[in-house]
């Protein structure tokens, strides 16, 4: 489990296509400092396990579905990701509930300044639309933050100025593509009522 609280901004040293999965290597050196063989790390929101690394680096494979349901096949050698280490037990809970389980991406189709802060408008597929609701939370390429403003096929972030100069924010402008993570409180309930019958799925 994560808690959208991202520790460093990594970047892909290399990525290793294969058939019907690929290899990254990513750069890093604040959670290599107590990395082990297997452990999660959640790269741009998506769960991933160690399957090699040292001091400066650390190597993770990626299936076809990850490829189906994240950004990751857009990657390429240079670009930036946003990295947390899986919660532990003793740490204080910064964010929200973050699985590492990517619903869905979605479009970037708007940033504009307010003040000090940064407004992301995002174009999501309607499955990740009807979970949304104005003050709830969502993880965006992992990142924790609150929805301000929801409309029918959009919803808005407002981004302070740490948070976006901490993660790969910073260089995200219309037509970005991001992973997008329901939060996942919200999803336990509806899906219970769905099951029991209270309202229909949509």
């Amino acid at each position: 489990m994560f808690t959208g609280i991202i520790e460093e901004v990594g970047r892909i040293i290399a990525i290793r296509r294969g058939q019907k999965a690929i290899t990254l290597v990513i750069g890093a050196h604040k959670i290599t400092s107590d990395m082990k063989l297997g452990d999660s790390i959640a790269v741009n929101g998506v769960c991933l396990t160690v399957t090699k690394f040292n001091g400066q680096q650390f190597q993770a494979d990626i299936m076809a579905e990850t490829l189906h349901k994240t950004s990751f096949e857009k990657l390429v050698i240079g670009d930036q990701v946003n990295l947390e280490r899986a919660m532990s037990m003793n740490d204080r809970f910064g964010g929200h509930i973050v699985t590492g389980h990517v619903d869905a991406t979605g479009t970037i189709v708007k940033r504009e300044k307010d003040g000090i802060a940064d407004w992301f408008q995002i174009r999501a597929p309607k499955e990740i639309m009807k979970l949304i609701f104005t003050k709830g939370s969502i993880a965006i390429d992992g990142i924790s933050l609150t929805v301000a403003k929801k409309e029918k096929e959009t919803f808005s972030v407002s981004v302070i100025p740490h948070t976006k100069s901490e993660t790969t924010l910073s260089d995200k402008q219309s037509g970005s593509i991001v992973n997008l993570e329901n939060d996942y409180v919200a999803k336990c309930i509806v899906q219970t009522m769905w099951n029991q019958g209270i309202v229909k799925e949509e």
